[in-house]
């Protein structure tokens, strides 16, 4: 799967989709939001709707991923859990990661969907507490840090680390310069 695709199911968490969205967005990355079903709104954990790029019925399978096509799954419950749910994302997720395409996840994404991959063992991830342990039980390696980049894997570890995750995808796209022009932009303050 060729480009930078943020998947959103009933129940995703706010900031994890929609900053890292727009984090995403600031850096020129153009990415598509994209929804498991045919509804063209998505409902998140706190009940905000929103609109949808795409459906993933309307996506087509193509081959050739590099490290710079990122699949990306934000947290939230039931979010993470309905999407480790739909088969077909699952398995195009495979697809895209055997490869060469990239993944990212965050909060309990990790334990809820990428731990779905065949062959995790001596992965460096984090994720939400509590939310290990499928990650750990295929031989991954949890660490408490805000974002850990591993390999063609990025995990974060919840909604008060979106920032830190989304520059973590920012630097795979586009470079650390743009990810520090970023980061720099957001963290100004007037005095």
């Amino acid at each position: 799967m060729k480009g930078v695709y943020l998947f959103l199911a009933d129940g995703f968490e706010d900031i994890e989709a929609l900053g890292t969205r727009d984090i995403l967005k600031r850096a020129g990355i153009d990415v598509q939001t994209v929804g498991i079903t045919d509804d063209p709104f998505v409902v998140s954990s706190h009940g905000l709707m929103v609109g949808i790029d795409c459906h993933l019925d309307d996506l087509e399978e193509t081959y050739g991923a590099g490290a710079s096509d990122f699949m990306i799954f934000p947290g939230g419950m039931p979010g993470a859990r309905n999407l480790g749910r739909c088969a077909k994302l699952i398995s195009w997720m495979k697809e895209h990661y055997s490869e060469g395409g990239s993944l990212a996840a965050i909060c309990a994404a990790p334990g809820l969907v990428l731990s779905q991959l065949d062959d995790l063992w001596g992965v460096d991830f984090t994720c939400y507490d509590g939310f290990e342990d499928p990650m750990v039980s295929k031989g991954a390696h949890f660490t408490p840090k805000p974002a850990v980049t591993c390999g063609s894997i990025i995990t974060g570890r919840g909604p008060g680390h979106t920032k830190a995750f989304a520059l973590e995808i920012v630097k795979k796209v586009k470079g650390e310069a743009v990810a520090a022009e970023v980061q720099y932009g957001m963290d100004l303050t007037c005095e």
